[in-house]
């Protein structure tokens, strides 16, 4: 494990610094860029149900609108922090970027923990997140959606908040709803599939059949599942995942050689994704320990859980098998095991384009609202995999053209069109 504190801010600055100094960027964008324009922090009083009231810490973050209005989730985590806002918000602007959508970057929070929060205190700590930001949020500013332990029953109750405080309805203001109040069919899918959209397109590069390979993942939530299911539907065979153990709080690895049974798993797994190890174990499903799921003998390591995951600590531990890392979470790989990663010759397809399917089809949702006229499934996930598509080959063809790690050449694409639209706004 890490030994050093992480601090996913001063990885985020890092990554960029390290770009706009190639891209010989001008002093004053590059100060600009490294940096929230906006941020806030606020407090949340709520009436919990047992009486007495307890106080949440909230958070929102505007890295940057000038390519359009600020666009990231809502997470609720007992371990938010300040500086893991900031850093989703900057990566936020580069993912909306990268796939070449009309929007900023922002990010929120509550330091909370949803497993220990009724419905009503839930509901409340939503409502209270509106009431708190809403002068500085809205649909042509900043348009929040789901995250990490909030769902459309969040995003519905912060509208519903939003509307009333506003006297009029804005089913474009907050995205990932529920299909039938102003939510996008394919947006539950988004992210997991666009993972799968653009590992398919690098399969194809590296001349590996998808059908041949084996995965292991990391995470059961709605990215890892959606992932998993779109990657084996494909043909592909996924061995191990690894996952959240809220009764021991420690993670488990759950494997199965001949591959994992996607809907058995889903069968006995909590609204978190936290899979039963007993019954799993009564499934046929070796137990091991949280981090065995990076150190499987697969083509394929799918990390989908949460930043820092694969760090200087534990990158040694991946199997000289393992071709490809496809990252379904946010900053889940340390610059320093990129480095390892990249002297090996893994294939590493960075996290703000392989998941940009969530927000691009936040971007579909935000579209289809504004004209109160909502597409087909098969047409919203047909324009996601043309969207995902697209970005992997502009992004591919620049690393090819110059010699680059694929990360570094989606920064360059991502921070470049950032930088030129501060430019030609007059901001720097």
């Amino acid at each position: 494990m890490e030994t050093t504190p992480y601090n996913p801010f001063q990885v985020a600055q890092s990554q960029f610094d390290k770009v706009a100094a190639v891209l010989e960027l001008d002093e004053g964008v590059r100060e600009l860029l490294r940096q929230p324009m906006r941020e806030y922090q606020f407090t949340i009083p709520v009436r919990m149900d047992d009486g007495t009231v307890q106080v949440f810490k909230g958070f929102r973050v505007q890295h940057n609108d000038a390519r359009g209005p600020a666009k990231g989730g809502i997470r609720f985590h007992p371990m938010e922090t300040i500086d893991t806002v900031r850093a989703l918000s900057m990566w936020m602007t580069w993912k909306c970027s990268v796939v070449d959508i009309p929007l900023g970057g922002g990010k929120g929070g509550v330091i909370c923990d949803p497993h220990h929060l009724s419905q009503r205190e839930q509901e409340q700590i939503c409502r209270g997140w509106i009431r708190q930001i809403v002068k500085n949020v809205g649909p042509i500013s900043d348009v929040p959606a789901p995250d990490v332990m909030t769902n459309g029953q969040h995003m519905l109750w912060m509208l519903d908040e939003f509307e009333a405080i506003h006297g009029g309805r804005y089913p474009g203001f907050i995205t990932g709803k529920p299909v039938g109040m102003g939510g996008s069919l394919g947006r539950t899918e988004a992210t997991g599939f666009g993972v799968v959209y653009t590992l398919r397109e690098a399969l194809k590069v590296l001349g590996l059949p998808l059908d041949r390979t084996v995965a292991s993942v990391q995470g059961f939530g709605n990215v890892a599942q959606y992932a998993a299911q779109r990657y084996t539907q494909l043909g592909g065979t996924v061995v191990a995942i690894s996952c959240w153990d809220q009764a021991d709080k420690v993670s488990y690895t759950f494997r199965k050689k001949g591959g994992v049974c996607l809907q058995e798993l889903r069968g006995i797994a909590d609204k978190f994704g936290g899979i039963d190890k007993n019954r799993a174990r009564d499934l046929g499903y070796e137990k091991m320990p949280g981090e065995a799921w990076l150190e499987q003998e697969v083509d394929i390591l799918l990390p989908a859980a949460l930043e820092n995951q694969i760090n200087r600590g534990n990158v040694g531990k991946i199997a000289k098998s393992v071709k490809v890392v496809a990252e379904g979470a946010n900053g889940p790989t340390t610059p320093e095991a990129d480095e390892v990663l990249k002297e090996r010759g893994v294939f590493v397809l960075p996290d703000f384009l392989t998941n940009a399917g969530g927000v691009t089809c936040s971007y579909f949702e935000q579209v289809q609202c504004n004209a109160n006229y909502f597409w087909e499934k098969d047409e919203v996930l047909a324009k996601l995999d043309t969207k995902m598509t697209s970005a992997f080959a502009a992004v591919n063809e620049l690393a090819s053209r110059q010699k680059l790690f694929m990360r570094d050449a989606a920064y360059m694409i991502a921070i470049n069109r950032v930088a030129e639209a501060v430019r030609l706004r007059g901001w720097a």
